[in-house]
């Protein structure tokens, strides 16, 4: 493998992850043709359906290894014996592995055994059962070695029934699994999962691309990437799975899925990232296709889900960028299930920094609710689509605070919880029904504050609302631009606002900004109220200049008037 291919190669990678709509994609389903609406030029449309991003090229030059199969042990321990094409590890140790073989790597050392096996340039095929499993160890660590390329590949036939004999995945452990190494790691699972463990799954360094008819990777007790170039593609399933939610012997929190940082893309039939209990972003990239937006997904796939990134307790983001083209809510937590730990699911999101960029396919609400099916599954114009997708979407407790950056270029609702803090960071929101919507989804009242940061929010014409809280509405700083869904001829679509409560809006710091009506009962105190225009505002560029601030808003139609309540003083619009 030449050095200069590999970082061109994932130089071109990080750039196509980042900029993932412009890059060009070679699997696009060659049937039908995508909606030619764009949310992110027109946000008054559905997200169109346009294709993702290819970032598995930078494995396309991967070749499999030929040559004679050799194992090469290190360590006083370190032992195996041979049956057939089946070589089994009985000890602590390093197994070093080269060459090709049609078989299987079969581990059964001590349960207080640490073993580490290493691929030097080896391709390990098998269609009995899983090319590597781990029967029986303390840890087993697999490491891709510096320059060299390998390929596991289980070929047996697609699961349909369960089987105690048989692993669950290409690479298959009963134990904490480690894969690291600075060099190339591409699994293949034809049967079920990529790689699967009963217990822990880290990542690390390595350069790895998994292709799997279920799930890509999945650790039931904890996955976490800590560093690394990792594709995951499920072609049925999700793309990264945890399952339990119980507590290990030594009081730790089982369930949670973990980016601390690295490049990794997912494509996914079903949910990008299912994380049983919490999910956590400290860093790195992430970029999530679920659905129709993976062109990998398979037309007879049949699933339920295709979140971004669903967490049943938390999801909390501090760092990084992620970018989500998802057919279900990008983003989500649950609230009020009972996990296996005793506890109750608490349906909060949290983001605290980052940038994070979603577009959610959401067609408008089917008249009996629930689901829209446009002709099946698969296939541009063929997805089965969750009617009523939001780009965000906390069961409980939504936060946004920090220096976080948020970009939701379309979805039927932006941001929905039952209650929504806006405490801090920039949020823009293109929505095809609500932008911001607060509705009882956990216990108590609907509620939206906004005490810091920044927040824009555009839908379109016609039954919806800028900011909706079916609670209330209370600001004490930060600034809040909101439109109604005004129209070409500058009256407000039918019982629709910019700004509607059902609970009332308390003003008492920070700068509101109104294109549109405002409903619910006002308080207002320590504010200056400016009544900018009385008659219809034109569709275009203004400016809103408030206590010497300048605010730039864009209208996609005409809206009848502008109000603004500021602390900083009056305003004036151009």
């Amino acid at each position: 493998m030449k050095k200069i291919f590999w970082i061109t190669a994932l130089v071109m990678l990080i750039v196509c992850m980042t900029v993932f709509a412009a890059c060009e994609l070679t699997n696009i389903p060659s049937t039908d043709t995508p909606p030619t609406s764009d949310p992110m030029t027109d946000p008054t449309t559905e997200a169109t359906e346009e294709p993702a991003a290819d970032a598995t090229e930078s494995f396309d030059a991967v070749e499999e290894a030929t040559g004679d199969f050799t194992i090469v042990t290190t360590g006083e321990t370190a032992a195996y014996t041979s049956e057939g094409n089946v070589y089994t590890l009985t000890g602590a140790g390093t197994y070093t592995l080269s060459g090709a073989l049609t078989g299987q790597i079969l581990v059964n050392a001590g349960e207080k055994d640490e073993v580490e096996i290493v691929l030097s340039g080896v391709t390990i095929t098998y269609g009995s059962d899983s090319p590597i499993k781990v029967v029986s160890a303390d840890k087993v660590e697999i490491s891709a070695e510096k320059d060299t390329e390998n390929v596991i590949k289980d070929t047996r036939a697609a699961k349909t029934v369960d089987s105690d004999a048989q692993g669950e995945g290409a690479i298959s452990a009963n134990c904490d699994l480690k894969l690291k190494g600075n060099g190339v790691l591409v699994v293949e699972a034809a049967y079920n999962n990529g790689v699967h463990t009963t217990k822990d799954l880290t990542i690390q360094k390595l350069s790895l691309k998994v292709t799997a008819v279920n799930n890509a990777l999945k650790g039931k007790d904890s996955l976490t990437v800590k560093s690394g170039t990792i594709v995951a593609i499920s072609t049925k399933g999700d793309g990264i799975k945890t399952e339990d939610t119980d507590l290990s012997s030594k009081g730790n929190q089982r369930g949670n899925v973990e980016i601390q940082d690295g490049n990794v893309t997912i494509y996914a039939a079903g949910d990008g990232i299912q994380a049983s209990y919490d999910f956590v972003m400290t860093g790195g990239n992430l970029t999530v296709y679920t659905g129709s937006y993976s062109s990998y997904t398979a037309s007879n796939a049949s699933t339920t889900s295709y979140k971004g990134i669903k967490a049943g307790n938390e999801l909390n983001i501090s760092s990084g960028t992620l970018n989500i083209r998802s057919y279900d809510d990008g983003l989500h937590a649950d609230y009020g299930t009972t996990l296996e730990n005793g506890e109750k699911s608490l349906g909060n999101i949290t983001i605290s920094g980052g940038e994070i960029t979603i577009g959610v396919y959401s067609p408008t609400k089917s008249t009996a609710g629930g689901r829209s099916i446009r002709g099946g599954f698969g296939g541009w114009g063929g997805q089965q689509t969750v009617s009523g997708s939001d780009a965000i979407h906390a069961d409980n407790t939504l936060t946004i605070s920090g220096e976080a950056i948020i970009h939701i270029d379309s979805a039927y609702e932006g941001l929905e919880a039952t209650h929504i803090l806006i405490q801090g960071g920039t949020t823009t929101v293109y929505a095809t029904d609500d932008g911001v919507n607060a509705a009882k989804k956990a216990d108590n009242s609907p509620t939206i504050v906004v005490s810091g940061g920044t927040l824009d929010v555009t839908v379109p014409s016609g039954d919806t609302d800028g900011i909706d809280s079916n609670g209330t509405y209370t600001q004490t700083g930060g600034v809040v631009i909101t439109r109604g869904p005004g129209s070409a001829s500058g009256s407000m679509g039918g019982g629709a606002f910019a700004l509607d409560t059902d609970g009332g809006i308390t003003l008492q710091g920070g700068t509101l900004i109104v294109f549109g009506g405002i409903e619910g009962r006002l308080s207002a105190t320590g504010m200056t109220k400016t009544l900018c225009s009385s008659s219809t505002v034109s569709a275009g560029s203004h400016t809103v200049t408030v206590g010497g601030n300048t605010y730039n808003v864009e209208l996609k139609y005409s809206s009848s008037g502008c109000v603004v309540y500021s602390d900083s003083g009056s305003a004036t619009l151009k």
